[in-house]
């Protein structure tokens, strides 16, 4: 296994950042409408009742926190979803506009209804999630597929099914990186995802359900779906990955931890922005810790989100 290494030739980021370098990102896949309560301790698995410190109603789901998360960044960025023609649906629909995301294609159904999610998070900033999946149609023809020639890499999480293999196959067939936000998922649903995906990026959980083990050997097991990278994120342990070979792991920034939810979401977001500006793997996986990072000092699954500049300074003061 490589040793973790410096943070490299970051200097592709500096350009986006400053406008030199135009980068697109399609995310595609969950809009959802969290629902976050705040308490002391999440429950212990019995029936019982618990007091809230805090409440909210902000935007959630895995390719839409991506999405905020390269706009924040700084890239351009469209969502590519689905959810219902009600007030959830308007209310995500307004917090993506106010953040600069492109939502010509987040499509609102008159007989869909949106996902919502109900998440506890208690003082260590762990979190419990509850979630609707939502219930809107699973064809994708409506998809816009010529807009994908001008995208820099395009991301998926396994939600939408139908509509992550369309984007894929039409990025592959363009040459355009391919991102999987590996959440759990069927085993089908990976089946089917993997050959047309080029960076896998897992989290601990799915990776368990769908190869029996989150262990870095099940990393090189996977090599045989033909993803150019295969890996998985640990929260503090970091993240490890599979490519060209090898095994590498990138380690964790240490921050103080104040809410972990959406920290995997950040990263995927930066790490498809990485790719699309042309970064290597390494120096990627570095960014995206760094910016998954940053967001967990704040509450919140979108607070926090840092710019490319932040992110940049932030890694320099690390070892």
């Amino acid at each position: 296994m490589s040793p973790a290494s410096s943070i490299g030739d970051l200097s592709a980021l500096a350009d986006v950042a400053s406008g030199t370098k135009p980068v697109h990102v399609i995310c595609l896949g969950l809009s959802a409408l969290d629902q976050v309560w705040r308490v002391d301790r999440l429950f212990a698995g019995q029936s019982e009742k618990i007091k809230a410190t805090g409440y909210g109603t902000l935007g959630g789901g895995m390719a839409a926190n991506a999405a905020v998360a390269v706009a924040r960044l700084g890239a351009s960025v469209a969502f590519w979803g689905r959810a219902g023609n009600d007030a959830a649906g308007h209310e995500m629909n307004s917090a993506f506009v106010s953040e600069g995301v492109d939502v010509e294609n987040f499509r609102l159904f008159a007989d869909g209804r949106s996902s919502v999610s109900g998440i506890i998070v208690d003082s260590s900033g762990e979190r419990q999630i509850v979630n609707f999946r939502g219930l809107y149609p699973e064809a994708a023809d409506w998809l816009p597929l010529e807009a994908v020639a001008r995208a820099s890499a395009v991301l998926a999480d396994p939600r939408w099914v139908e509509g992550a293999a369309t984007l894929f196959r039409e990025a592959r067939a363009r040459g355009i990186p391919t991102v999987l936000d590996g959440d759990v998922a069927d085993a089908e649903v990976f089946e089917r995802l993997l050959p047309l995906t080029d960076h896998a990026i897992f989290s601990e959980p799915a990776l368990t359900s769908f190869a029996g083990s989150a262990q870095d050997e099940s990393l090189s097991a996977l090599a045989r779906f033909g993803c150019r990278v295969i890996a998985v994120t640990r929260g503090e342990g970091g993240v490890s990955w599979y490519g060209n070979g090898q095994l590498h792991r990138q380690a964790a920034y240490t921050v103080d931890v104040v809410d972990t939810t959406g920290a995997g979401d950040v990263f995927h977001g930066a790490y498809a922005l990485a790719i699309g500006a042309g970064l290597d793997v390494r120096e990627a996986m570095a960014f995206s810790a760094a910016t998954a990072a940053m967001k967990c000092r704040h509450a919140g699954g979108r607070n926090g989100i840092p710019t490319i500049n932040e992110c940049l300074a932030f890694m320099r003061t690390k070892p």
